[in-house]
């Protein structure tokens, strides 16, 4: 009881004193190590260089500024420009080319919060001036930038997967199909909200012909070239996450370019801004992992899974306790930080009840993707609030986003009742 103590109280002391919480987490792992493990320290000092020396971890850089260049780049503006003549005449017009262009973008991008805040630039002025409902709109902008977790390539999968040591290329492949599925249940709720109001989304009396939609679509090749070349060689087995990612940026700067608006001024900052994000995420992980060796060399969880096999709650009920427990710490922390934190007892405990570690990280990305627009914490919501000009408050933001949160859940039981949709696509192509 007192090391459990030790844990919880180490963290919220020093997170409280308002250090960085990486250096919560390493001096709460660093402090058991030494007064509870005979001054084990240097076992911490061998982790950190192994998770650092990692060369998957080496790709979330580079995925941070694959997401960094497009986000400068102004090509989500073709990309929204090509999609909006397929939806012009379904009930919800521009309001599922959100979705449809956040799916497009999060393929390429990685970062939840890159594809709210690039194709919000773009949808949000553009839906205004259409007499949109302004809160509806930015409540499928900050759903819709979600997907940029769940569509590979996504820096979840990545530092979960350097983590826990798990095949990236098959949490990249599991991510698909949810994926689409939450896309999809996103559409599905726009459209039967308004057709119930049509208010909500001003229908556009312009029919869009079949050769105009074709037209439109040739103006999205080079995301299609960005997407098989990050993606299309993972699965192929041609490169591995790290080289791809590598690929992706070297086309992104191409293409970006040539297609889009790209600077070598808006290039440098595109770096800075990647070099202050990984930075950040790495400081995380470096405390992260001290605590996770602290808690590994402890047997904490092993004591967690004999706690849990004595008090008769079924694997499922144990599943629904970590989902409720994440959902309450995604009102303070933001999704990385939260999965970092987590993961070193999460990932033993769900693994040891016989969930499936690419299963469970489907899962867990989908519950930090709830963290994204829940606040008061959400980033995506932030973002949008900012889009706005705070035309639409934080608050009426959060509201509106609402559905979207009960959908992800949804999205949770669907995978926890059929986990072949995440399952499938792995096994099949590897």
């Amino acid at each position: 009881m007192s090391l459990w103590f030790t844990l919880v109280g180490g963290v919220i002391a020093t997170a409280g004193t308002g250090v960085a919480l990486g250096a919560a987490l390493g001096i709460t792992g660093l402090f058991i190590l030494q007064f509870y493990s005979n001054g084990a320290t240097s076992v911490a000092i061998d982790a950190i260089w192994n998770v650092f020396n990692s060369f998957t971890l080496s790709a979330v850089p580079m995925f941070i500024l694959l997401g960094e260049i497009l986000l400068r780049s102004g090509i989500s503006e073709k990309a929204y420009s090509a999609f909006s003549p397929v939806f012009r005449r379904i009930p919800g017009g521009l309001l599922h080319t959100n979705i449809a262009v956040c799916t497009l973008f999060g393929a390429v991008s990685g970062s939840s919060l890159s594809t709210a805040a690039a194709v919000g630039s773009v949808a949000y002025p553009e839906m205004s001036k259409r007499g949109y409902d302004k809160d509806t709109v930015v409540g499928s902008l900050a759903g819709g930038g979600t997907l940029g977790l769940l569509i590979p390539p996504s820096l979840s999968f990545l530092i979960y997967g350097a983590l826990t040591e798990t095949s990236i290329g098959r949490l990249f492949a599991a991510g698909i199909i949810p994926g689409i599925m939450v896309g999809a249940m996103f559409m599905l709720y726009l459209l039967v909200k308004c057709v119930r109001n049509p208010a909500i989304a001003p229908r556009d009396p312009h029919k869009s012909s079949v050769g105009e939609i074709l037209v439109g679509f040739r103006h999205i090749w080079p995301l299609l070239t960005l997407i098989v070349g990050v993606i299309g060689t993972i699965v192929a087995g041609i490169a591995t996450p790290t080289e791809s990612a590598g690929v992706g940026v070297v086309l992104a700067v191409f293409i970006c370019s040539i297609w889009g608006n790209l600077t070598f001024t808006k290039l440098i900052e595109a770096v800075y801004q990647s070099v202050l994000l990984f930075s950040s995420i790495g400081f995380l992980v470096l405390g992260a992992t001290i605590l996770a060796q602290s808690v590994s060399i402890l047997g904490l969880p092993q004591q967690i899974l004999e706690t849990v096999a004595q008090s008769g709650y079924g694997k499922y009920s144990v599943l629904m306790i970590v989902v409720l427990i994440y959902l309450i710490l995604g009102c303070f922390f933001d999704g990385l930080s939260l999965m970092i934190m987590t993961l070193p007892v999460v990932f033993p405990l769900l693994t040891g009840l016989g969930f499936d570690p690419i299963w469970i990280g489907v899962i867990i990305t989908i519950v930090i993707e709830i963290g994204q627009i829940t606040p008061p914490v959400g980033l995506n919501l932030s973002v949008l609030t900012a889009l706005t000009k705070n035309e639409v408050s934080l608050g009426r933001v959060a509201y509106a986003t609402v559905p979207y949160w009960l959908i992800h859940l949804c999205a949770i039981v669907i995978l926890t009742m059929f986990p072949i949709l995440a399952l499938y696509l792995p096994n099949l192509l590897f």
